[in-house]
């Protein structure tokens, strides 16, 4: 016995000593391509088809060389000043934001815009590789009826609820001049990922005066559906260079910017930009609902009440039930078909 347990200790040993040899899964190093050479292909891109082309107009004012002078002259001084230092550091400088903004907007203010809008992929979403630097303050406020207004800007949160009317929309204009605006959801679509729905769309504005527009498509209010996270809503202006007269469907609000805008391009340019996300609220429920009760009553509205219902089948669940209808779907046509259920046919 004791021989045999060294000659098992020994076949362990043995086998434990035992090294496989690795084997290379796909090619050799020396024949395959590196991860930077797999991922340039992959996302590769032809500058022909990809280069961004700016579609908007051109910078209204520019500052002279003498405007940047002065400019650097300004901050210099400013810099320069130790009282104004000094009540910075103890929280008592005062500042006309007003008068801020309004700085802001005459020079930075469209490329920052341009720049948000591009982090949340609104001008790709829209036009593919074209863009513009929305020169022309846009302003969208939502009145909240208690005294006070909800401004859209690049990227704010407004929920359904805020936003259940049209808002007020204002913007610097000639009188003479025609405008369009255009409310479209980027990711709300039901069936068709690719398109959006078009939510506002106003022709023929003259001036900034919106309630003298022609509107082609009614207001609707956002309708992110639950679970689907925050979608984005984006006003974009357009300036026209005439009378237009759209050719846009109005049944199902389907949309797509970009193939609209090909077709207008040579009578519109986008000018004005403001965008907010959105997500469910028990408004969008209350909506859909409201939606289910006219459908339900313009589909009664044609049924006559004193028409017999249609004889019941005599070997009911001996016809046939497609093949691809799903299992649950088939048991549920079976009790219909019986008369089963918590409430019988009067």
């Amino acid at each position: 016995m004791l021989n045999s347990f060294r000659g098992v200790w020994a076949a362990n040993i043995q086998l434990q000593q035992i090294r496989c040899a690795h084997r290379i899964r796909g090619k050799a190093p020396i024949f395959c391509r590196t991860i930077k050479e797999r991922l340039d292909e992959l996302n590769y891109k032809d500058e022909l088809y990809t280069t961004r082309i700016d579609i908007g107009l051109p910078q209204m004012k520019k500052l002279s060389e003498g405007s940047r002078r002065c400019k650097l002259d300004h901050l210099k001084k400013i810099k320069a000043d130790k009282n104004l230092e000094q009540l910075a550091r103890n929280h008592t400088l005062e500042i006309d934001l007003n008068e801020a903004k309004k700085e802001w907007l005459n020079t930075l203010g469209p490329q920052h815009k341009k720049q948000i809008a591009d982090h949340y992929g609104i001008f790709e979403h829209l036009y593919g590789e074209g863009y513009f630097i929305p020169y022309l303050n846009l302003e969208v406020l939502y009145d909240l009826k208690n005294g006070s207004y909800l401004p859209v800007y690049t990227g704010n949160d407004i929920k359904p609820a805020e936003a259940l009317e049209y808002p007020i929309v204002n913007y610097e204009s000639d009188p003479d001049s025609l405008w369009t605006l255009a409310l479209t959801s980027l990711d709300g679509h039901l069936t068709e990922g690719d398109k959006e729905y078009v939510h506002w769309l106003v022709a023929n504005i003259p001036g900034n005066s919106i309630e003298k527009g022609d509107t082609i498509v009614e207001y609707l209010q956002p309708i992110p559906l639950k679970g689907t996270g925050y979608h984005r809503y984006a006003y974009v202006l357009y300036k026209q260079d005439g009378n237009i007269n759209y050719d846009v469907t109005k049944e199902d609000r389907t949309f797509v910017t970009r193939e609209w805008y090909q077709k207008y391009q040579d009578n519109i340019t986008p000018a004005g930009l403001a965008f907010f996300q959105t997500n469910w609220d028990i408004s969008v429920r209350d909506f859909f609902h409201k939606i289910n009760k006219e459908y339900l009553l313009r589909k009664l509205k044609d049924e006559d009440p004193f028409k017999a219902p249609p004889p019941p089948l005599k070997f009911p669940n001996a016809q046939p039930f497609p093949k691809n209808m799903p299992s649950w779907l088939k048991l549920h046509e079976k009790k219909i078909r019986l008369g089963w259920g918590r409430v019988n046919d009067v």
